[in-house]
């Protein structure tokens, strides 16, 4: 197990495909916390969640097998793209949409940065992330979209474009105006990370 971590995606695919299980279970757990977390936030329901993140890996495992993985090198944006998919199917079958509720060029994200001195560090770091979550759910849902996709997932403009069917720069836009929007929040809330 332990040389599988060395090798790429692409790689472990392959290993998959050739009947290495193990290859298959490096992957899912080299990127189960991105997704898992990404679907999360989109849905705000732990189980939700689960059954969703379940079901996208169900069907990289189905598609892998039946030979139509052919997105060489790009394993992580394609999960991702079946696990937002999955999320739209979720929200389309209860015909609802998430709920919106209503230092200038730093990003907030990376104020969150502290070190692992002590449990009242992580507690600190747990509440500033609990805080951040709150004030993200109430960003319009394509600010909210864009920011978990770059920040949680950590997906590049070109891939949150692709995913959402969006240019560039609209995802570019979204995300600028999503941070806005949460530092505004933080001023009027008064609240320090």
């Amino acid at each position: 197990m332990r040389a599988l971590t060395q090798l790429t995606d692409q790689q472990l695919i392959h290993l998959f495909i050739d009947g290495e299980s193990e290859a298959l279970e490096m992957i899912f757990n080299r990127h189960k916390e991105k997704i898992f977390t990404s679907i999360f936030l989109l849905v705000k329901d732990k189980y939700v969640a689960e059954d969703i993140f379940q079901d996208v890996f169900i069907r990289v495992i189905d598609t892998v097998r039946s030979g139509r993985y052919t997105e060489e090198g790009k394993f992580l944006p394609w999960a991702m793209r079946i696990a937002h998919n999955l999320c739209v199917d979720h929200f389309r079958k209860v015909k609802r949409t998430p709920t919106v509720r209503s230092s200038e060029d730093q990003d907030i994200f990376e104020m969150l940065n502290m070190s692992e001195d002590g449990i009242d560090r992580k507690v600190m770091q747990r509440q500033s992330h609990d805080r951040i979550r709150r004030m993200i759910e109430m960003l319009p849902a394509d600010q909210r979209e864009v920011i978990i996709l770059r920040h949680y997932a950590e997906l590049s403009f070109k891939e949150i474009a692709a995913l959402t069917n969006c240019s560039i720069n609209t995802a570019l836009g979204r995300m600028r105006y999503g941070l806005i929007n949460l530092r505004k929040m933080m001023n009027e809330k008064k609240i320090s990370l």
